[in-house]
């Protein structure tokens, strides 16, 4: 085992390869809420998909943060995470990521430090530096309009917080008396004793600023191929280009978000893939709302251009049946070079969403236990 894998093993980053999938495989959840469902719903769709992953030998099970969105229930992920916590015991949970400008650094180190000390060396910190929604509702989170600055302070809020993470700001620091509990600051207290385990951090992004900074920090990085996948291969490469070693990895380590649907009727995949386009559609016309049906998509007249769009973005879903869909995440992880597949299943209803995660690893010849 090289050094790297040393580091990264003991980090929680680096999964194992199951059965005959070429890197490990993981899953990422926006708890979808179909329309004629709830929140309520969706969320234990999360914990049966969750419990899955973990019986099917999945490496990590990450939250995204969105918000003002009613078809995506996932605006606390932390919270989710909490949840989840108590019916795993054994995946590495995490967030897919938190958007840090939405939040104060000592905040998130604080709700991650609590999330170790519910399950220990389980958790994993992802952070992206977008605001997970519009431009209205990222200011009321914010309190502030100014939303150009806070991403452009973001380097800034990411040091402050690994600082807390660590609890090593220096002396003279405006808050080096101040310490994020759970923290390094209980084992140096008298009496105290210091936890193995602090969240590994991730950067998430889907263009080139926050490969660079990975790349820069040495920290593993995420891309979200599902939305931004012309993106994929030059951050990529210039994550891997740039890479500086740290103490956390010696070599890059990067994963991609894919869109993967698979079912047991190729029609009923391009149907959910139809209806997901159609999704898309409203969101980004400004009029989100619950994921609609399969029958809701066929019934709407697609203009054009909306039928452009629902082409193209169906293009990077790997969706269809389970022989399909192996073969496309096959494609792509060995187009990109990717060291983890990250798979988020888009569909009306949660039983879809876990049938596909169970044939993908079926597939695999995923254990089964």
């Amino acid at each position: 085992m090289t050094a790297d894998e040393t580091r990264g093993d003991a980090q929680g980053i680096r999964g194992e390869a199951r059965g005959t999938a070429p890197v490990p495989l993981s899953v990422l959840d926006l708890v979808t809420v179909g329309a004629g469902s709830t929140a309520t719903d969706a969320l234990r769709t999360s914990v049966e998909l969750a419990r899955l992953a973990e019986s099917r030998g999945f490496h990590r099970y990450w939250v995204a943060e969105h918000h003002s969105m009613p078809g995506v229930a996932s605006s606390s992920p932390a919270v989710i995470l909490a949840h989840l916590a108590a019916h795993t015991e054994r995946i590495r949970l995490g967030s897919g990521g938190v958007m840090l400008p939405n939040h104060a650094p000592l905040v998130i180190a604080e709700q991650f430090g609590t999330l170790e000390a519910m399950a220990p060396g389980r958790v994993d910190l992802g952070l992206g530096r977008a605001p997970g929604t519009d431009g209205a509702t990222a200011a009321a989170l914010r309190r502030s309009d100014r939303l150009d600055e806070s991403a452009d302070d973001f380097p800034q809020q990411l040091a402050e917080l690994l600082r807390f993470l660590d609890d090593d700001f220096p002396d003279g620091h405006p808050y080096a008396r101040i310490h994020a509990i759970p923290g390094p600051i209980q084992g140096s207290s008298p009496g105290g004793v210091q936890s193995p385990n602090r969240p590994p951090v991730w950067l998430l992004g889907s263009s080139g600023f926050s490969a660079r900074l990975a790349a820069m920090l040495g920290l593993p990085f995420a891309f979200a191929h599902h939305f931004s996948a012309q993106n994929t291969v030059p951050a990529l490469d210039l994550y891997r280009e740039q890479f500086r070693p740290s103490a956390v990895l010696d070599e890059p380590y990067a994963l991609i978000g894919v869109s993967a649907l698979a079912a047991d009727d190729e029609k009923e995949a391009r149907r959910q893939v139809r209806a997901t386009a159609l999704n898309m559609i409203r969101l980004r016309s400004g009029r989100p709302g619950l994921f609609p049906s399969p029958e809701d998509a066929e019934a709407y007249e697609f203009s054009p251009l909306e039928q452009e769009f629902t082409d193209s973005w169906a293009a990077n879903i790997v969706h269809g049946t389970v022989d399909e869909v192996r073969s496309g995440l096959d494609e792509l992880q060995k187009r990109t070079g990717a060291d983890e597949l990250m798979l988020t299943s888009h569909a009306h209803r949660g039983e879809l969403r876990l049938r596909s995660y169970e044939l993908i690893a079926d597939a695999y010849g995923l254990p089964t236990a």
